[in-house]
């Protein structure tokens, strides 16, 4: 497909996330492949395969911390390609990682409230000058904040060092986080990595949760298939950086190609 066709078919797109023939190469060698979904609005989408397919990588062309060497992708009916990182979470996409990225020694609430500031009105002015709307808005930022954190069960820790606490609480607060930056797609790179079959369990129900009290569209990274096979409503399959199956979980835990290529009997029985 021809970059002017792709760029006509977003165009006429009405789906909130969709990639157009998404290809990353790094020195020869493709990471991702003619990488091609989408995402409606309010959808919670799951997206696996087995380690070193380029999922991570997949995320990172989404929230432009890559560039496409090909290919088009667009949010909300705008393309995103050559946007920095901080203009595309600012159209609305928000994202935690699979090794955990807090600034670990600042504040619970100090961790939130950075998010909260790419939406800030007042100007640097104000800022120095410490007048205008800046107390309005940075005593809104931490009475938002703090809300945020006691919906999370964190708001007894908001005034300790992020790094101090339990790595269960360090993963909610990442997700805190990425909800403080008020986000229309919530990306979740293996939320579940490191939990215990509890705490999974209670971080299923968290992101069902949010979803519907934030009126968020979801797509997750992640390798416990139970979470996976329990809350998204359709899944996407990578192998060799490339999409190899998309269905409903029933569809994906019959599909054979899935069985042969990651999951296994086994892992799906």
């Amino acid at each position: 497909m021809s970059a002017r066709e792709a760029t006509r078919k977003l165009a006429d797109n009405k789906h909130l996330l969709e990639t157009v023939d998404v290809s990353e190469v790094f020195g020869g060698l493709k990471a991702v492949s003619d990488f091609n979904i989408y995402i409606d609005r309010g959808e919670l989408i799951g997206l696996i395969g087995p380690n070193g397919a380029g999922k991570t990588t997949a995320f990172n062309l989404i929230t432009g911390v890559y560039k496409p060497t090909t290919g088009e992708i667009t949010f909300d009916g705008k393309s995103l390609v050559g946007l920095k990182p901080y203009e595309i979470t600012t159209r609305g996409i928000a994202r935690t990682f699979q090794n955990i990225r807090l600034f670990s020694e600042l504040s619970v609430l100090d961790n939130v409230k950075i998010a909260y500031h790419c939406h800030v009105k007042y100007g640097l002015l104000e800022t120095v000058l410490r007048m205008g709307r800046y107390f309005g808005e940075e005593k809104s930022i931490t009475d938002d904040a703090l809300n945020l954190l006691k919906i999370f069960k964190l708001d007894e820790h908001a005034y300790e060092v992020a790094k101090n606490l339990p790595y269960g609480a360090q993963r909610r607060l990442e997700i805190a986080r990425a909800l403080a930056a008020k986000p229309k797609l919530l990306l979740l790179d293996e939320p579940a990595a490191g939990m215990n079959p509890q705490e999974t369990q209670e971080l299923m129900e968290m992101i069902r949760w949010i979803r519907k009290q934030f009126g968020l569209t979801v797509l997750l990274i992640e390798h416990d298939m139970s979470l996976v096979m329990g809350i998204c409503e359709r899944i996407y399959v990578l192998e060799y950086g490339m999409i190899i199956a998309d269905g409903t979980p029933a569809e994906i835990q019959n599909n054979p190609e899935v069985i042969r290529a990651y999951l296994g009997a086994e892992a799906i029985n």
